[in-house]
């Protein structure tokens, strides 16, 4: 009894430290440009938690992007499913780069 005990205990100290599962993620299509000269790109970024509306997450992407000298264009959708391989293939470079 003693030694199940000890096992239990040992169980219950290990999922304490563990993280539990990982937390949803919202996903953004996204379209952004540069200008002189003119960049076009068609990327994904993601967010921490669930979507949070569509305003929202534009402004995340505006700063986000912002800061590297883009300009957003415009959302094209938000999803907490995971990207596509040809999602991920057709952003590129801009895949979770932001």
């Amino acid at each position: 009894m003693r030694h199940l005990l000890h096992i239990i205990g040992i169980s219950l100290a290990i999922s304490l430290v563990t993280p539990g599962t990982a937390h949803a993620e919202c996903y953004v299509e996204y379209k952004a440009k540069q200008d002189s000269p003119l960049r076009l790109h068609y990327g994904i970024l993601a967010l921490p938690g669930d979507c949070p509306g569509k305003a929202r997450a534009q402004r995340n992407a505006q700063s986000r992007l912002a800061a590297q000298g883009w300009v957003l264009l415009n959302i094209l959708g938000l999803s907490t499913s995971a990207p596509s391989d040809q999602q991920r293939a057709n952003a590129g470079d801009y895949f979770l780069r932001f």
